[in-house]
């Protein structure tokens, strides 16, 4: 398992947070993500996902992620 943190652009309540969970699932991770800190610690398995497959789900429910 890999896990890596996300800085994301565009959260503002708690909808955005449970979208961007659910994308991060969708994607084969799981996420810790965190309004306040506008951000998501990722959990994969590399043989399952990558973090360029997460990223491009967050990015389809329309936030930034950056590097």
């Amino acid at each position: 398992m890999k896990e890596q943190q996300l800085k994301i652009e565009g959260m503002t309540c708690e909808h955005c947070v449970k979208a961007v969970a659910s994308a991060i699932e969708e994607a084969g991770g799981h996420g810790r993500v965190s309004l306040a800190e506008k951000s998501a610690i990722v959990t994969y398995d590399e043989s399952q996902s990558n973090i360029e497959k997460i990223s491009k789900a967050i990015e389809e429910e329309g936030y930034k992620v950056l590097a």
